[in-house]
């Protein structure tokens, strides 16, 4: 997804990406990269043909990824040195945090995991760490959040607005369970048996419901759960 990203926004400079760790390691595409789609002028050559030059260049492109992002020297998850080593999870974060920024509609899936092994060299010997690093954020848990952010928002900021909010799913649901000749006019009392709620279910997703597999006039606590 990546790959061909980069490809179809470079496409009129006639650059061609092949592998994110063999052709961005320069500081090359990632130029172009910014160039186009931030509109940045980046104070440094096109073409650094020296490691010498590719470590400079590389300084002054994350250093403007970084101020343009925002982002802190503490919540990088990348750095000259891992990106000139062509290390790919590096170069991973580098470009998703560039594609949210200045891409966000790109369809990225969400929960993208790797299993990193660190490796150390003490005096016993080798010690080694397994991990799992998020190369892309966990959507679902985002979404839900989200809307429970909007519900816990109008709930507290604007109880006025509450009212309208119940009358247009008071015309939701009735639309819906009118066709079995019901109607629905408090939703915290004829909601709180379940019976609606099942009977709008089936209505909206098109299936009849057995009324043997519940209790269409439930008469307590237990048959209503």
């Amino acid at each position: 997804l990546l790959i061909d990203w980069i490809n179809t926004t470079l496409k009129g400079e006639h650059i061609v990406v092949k592998s994110l760790e063999e052709d961005l390691y320069d500081g090359l595409v990632l130029h172009h990269l910014l160039e186009n789609l931030g509109s940045l002028k980046l104070d440094v050559d096109k073409i650094a043909l020296t490691e010498k030059k590719q470590r400079q260049k590389l300084s002054v492109i994350l250093e403007a990824v970084a101020k343009c992002l925002q982002l802190e020297e503490s919540q990088l998850k990348w750095s000259v040195e891992s990106i000139l080593t062509k290390d790919l999870l590096s170069t991973l974060h580098l470009l998703v945090a560039i594609a949210k920024h200045f891409k966000p509609s790109l369809a990225m899936p969400p929960n993208v995991q790797v299993e990193t092994i660190t490796i150390e060299n003490t005096s016993r010997g080798l010690k080694t760490a397994n991990a799992v690093e998020y190369i892309t954020e966990n959507k679902e848990n985002l979404e839900v959040q989200s809307k429970d952010d909007a519900f816990d928002e109008l709930f507290s900021r604007a109880p006025d607005k509450l009212d309208a909010v119940k009358k247009v799913f008071l015309q939701f649901v009735n639309q819906h369970v009118g066709k079995l000749g019901l109607s629905v006019k408090d939703i915290e009392s004829q909601f709180a048996d379940g019976v609606i709620l099942l009977l709008l279910i089936g209505q909206l997703e098109g299936y009849f419901l057995n009324l043997r597999n519940f209790f269409l006039t439930p008469a307590s606590t237990t048959e209503m759960v």
